[in-house]
């Protein structure tokens, strides 16, 4: 048997209205142009014909595709599902899908999708793949493409951002340390060409340097991506350039699980011989053997207000470019505590001897 598609004109016969009415009443953005009774009926009819509307076509007549690209650095990472569904939630609000893809952190992957999108007519951008100097969304930009960053943000004014207050993680994040008694600790950054990874190291520096603590270089690393394994091979090297550490404050959670590898490899407890602190608060991170303490982002929020954002890109063009910080919170868990007295190469030794 031949399947028919349904049309507008069916609809609109069936209700008996001009098809200008029943595609006004079928579209949530203009039915409060038509009669209340009359949107009724012509609802009612695209119920009984099984009626459903052709976004292309309807794209082609009114040059809006309803859709929103949305590209992500690493879908592996558990940062992102949250942020993601708070991004569709909103979108889901005004009629909007989202269409996401994954750049693994590669530029030129990434301008590739961006480009393919565009060819696919998607009416803007959630972006959290931004380098802090990314041409590709300098380009955009310059040629007022609707574009909002989530998580991490470029250097211009210029730009649309929903983001986490980075450096006010990492201080809240020292101060917690601190209070715990610890005076030797260390930080194990991400990319300094992220603007996650810059700002929460600035703020590492200074909450040490306002608590009148050194931000001793020996105890600072940099991973060349947020992974755990970038996390387990700058711990090594940290705790093999100073013994004295006590603890370290992660830039993010999967770089803390590294470190909680390389304890493992060292005999070394925590937090009763090293503590460690984490970034983001990650689905699951409370699971891990101790729980991990960390900075909890809103993720959700984050996506959410990031689609919000975009929406009033999309209806006002000229709307003025802003910055939306939200505010991290302190999530103690037990992998932090107080400070041990520092081992020596010789206990550190004998602990790991122990271990095995």
């Amino acid at each position: 048997m031949a399947f028919t598609a349904v049309t507008l004109r069916d609809v609109a016969k069936h209700a008996g209205v001009h098809p200008g009415t029943a595609s006004r009443a079928l579209n949530s953005r203009t039915r409060a142009l038509v009669n209340e009774a009359t949107a009724k009926k012509v609802l009612e009819a695209a119920r009984e014909l099984g009626y459903r509307p052709n976004p292309i076509a309807r794209g082609l007549k009114t040059n809006r595709s309803e859709t929103i690209g949305v590209l992500i650095p690493d879908l592996t990472n558990p940062l992102f599902p949250p942020i993601v569904r708070g991004i569709e939630d909103r979108l889901r609000e005004e009629g909007y899908t989202a269409l996401l893809a994954n750049s693994d952190n590669d530029p030129t992957k990434e301008r590739l999708l961006f480009e393919t999108m565009s060819d696919r007519q998607v009416e803007g951008f959630i972006l959290a793949t931004a380098d802090r100097e990314d041409p590709l969304v300098e380009d955009a930009l310059a040629a007022r493409v609707p574009i909002v960053m989530v998580n991490r943000t470029i250097e211009t004014a210029i730009a649309f951002a929903v983001v986490g207050r980075d450096r006010g993680g990492s201080q809240l994040a020292v101060s917690h340390l601190v209070g715990l008694g610890h005076t030797r600790i260390g930080h194990i950054g991400g990319p300094e060409r992220f603007s996650t990874g810059k700002a929460r190291y600035e703020g590492f520096v200074a909450a040490m340097e306002g608590a009148g603590l050194e931000a001793d270089r020996r105890l600072i690393g940099f991973g060349e991506a947020f992974t755990e394994d970038e996390g387990a091979r700058v711990c090594r090297e940290l705790l093999a350039a100073d013994n004295s550490m006590t603890a370290i404050v992660a830039g993010n959670d999967l770089l803390a699980l590294g470190c909680y590898d390389v304890f493992a490899e060292e005999g070394l407890r925590c937090p009763e011989n090293i503590s460690v602190i984490g970034y983001n608060d990650m689905p699951f991170i409370d699971k891990l053997r101790p729980p991990l303490s960390t900075i909890r982002i809103p993720h959700y929020e984050i996506g959410w207000n990031a689609a919000d954002l975009l929406l009033l890109r999309i209806s006002d063009p000229d709307a003025s470019p802003r910055t939306v910080f939200l505010e991290p919170e302190l999530v103690v868990r037990a992998s932090t505590g107080p400070p041990p007295q520092p081992l020596s190469g010789t206990a550190r030794s004998a602990a790991a001897g122990s271990a095995t």
